[in-house]
């Protein structure tokens, strides 16, 4: 019986392959679950200069939270599916940049973020966890614990930017601060938008099961008003037309005050048709996320091959 079975690990040896080939495909389904960091690079906030939408203008101070879980899907050995649910926080805040003309503007947001997104995965190192025999005097397969692989994928949104005023969040999308809904031009913008990730990871595996992972990913969005703000500043009386809480739309729409970020200060201390925003760069943001992953296998119908009655 002991030739027998070292005959067979001895023939596993000799054509790994082939027991390769289809060891992957048993455990091709991966949960993960994580938290990490958010950021947002956009109009309001950022770095001490002009704004701009590369990765210079990100303002670590306004870094906030996002907690990830999903499942990944084994394609073939070197790629992969993943679905996975993002919930996060996106901040940004004038006070935070000594750039003069944006400090002065004085505007700030906060946002939840809910996302599910669909990525690619693409492994430029074949995973491959373990030795598959413990044999004194045979060496079993090499062990490579380390995967690394860039992804781009496809994301749906749910945002909600909001003020604080005199201690109190204000959803800003009603109040239309640049005259969204009123003027043919501006179109109201919706809450649920899309977004493209990319980026990359790095895995490390334990065990043939268990693994940590660290991905860094941007989201390239389409819309420019994560932060509410886009265009330029609108006349009052344009203002009072088209928001539905005339008052608070006054009040947030022009918070100009020299960046002394006070509440209660004058409004509208900048002319109608200056620039609020930049349209020609959308938002963007990012995720740092750091995961467990668990591998299992795929249930089996256990009445397969069963005869019928």
């Amino acid at each position: 019986m002991k030739k027998f079975t070292i005959i067979l690990l001895l023939l596993g040896l000799l054509f790994p392959e082939t027991s390769e080939a289809q060891r992957w495909k048993r455990m091709r389904y991966e949960l993960n679950g994580g938290l990490g960091a958010s950021n947002f690079l956009g109009e309001l906030g950022g770095s001490d200069q002009i704004g701009t939408d590369l990765m210079k203008d990100l303002d670590f101070m306004m870094t906030r939270y996002v907690i990830s879980g999903g499942l990944r899907y084994k394609l073939s050995k070197r790629f992969a599916t993943k679905a996975s649910l993002q919930i996060g926080m996106l901040r940004g805040d004038d006070a935070q940049t000594q750039e003069f003309s944006r400090n002065y503007r004085n505007l700030s947001f906060r946002s939840p973020l809910y996302e599910f997104s669909i990525q690619f995965e693409a492994s430029i190192t074949k995973e491959q966890v373990g030795t598959r025999y413990r044999l004194r005097g045979i060496k079993g397969r090499s062990w490579l614990p380390v995967n690394i692989y860039p992804f781009v994928g496809i994301a749906g949104f749910y945002m909600n930017p909001k003020a604080k005023y005199n201690g109190k969040w204000h959803a800003l999308r009603p109040l239309a601060t640049e005259g969204q809904g009123y003027f043919s031009t501006r179109p109201q913008y919706s809450r649920f938008q899309l977004a493209i990730p990319v980026g990359i990871g790095f895995k490390y595996s334990f065990t043939r099961r268990w693994s940590i992972s660290l991905e860094y990913g941007i989201r390239k969005t389409f819309t420019d008003y994560i932060d509410d703000v886009s265009t330029t500043y609108i006349n009052k009386d344009h203002l009072m037309a088209a928001a539905s809480d005339a008052e608070m739309a006054v009040v947030l729409a022009d918070r100009a005050d020299g960046g002394l970020g006070q509440d209660g200060s004058l409004p509208f201390k900048t002319e109608p048709g200056a620039q609020r925003g930049n349209p020609m760069n959308d938002d963007s943001y990012m995720f740092a996320i750091v995961s467990l992953n668990y591998k299992f296998r795929k249930l089996v119908n256990q009445n397969r091959g069963k005869p019928k009655l």
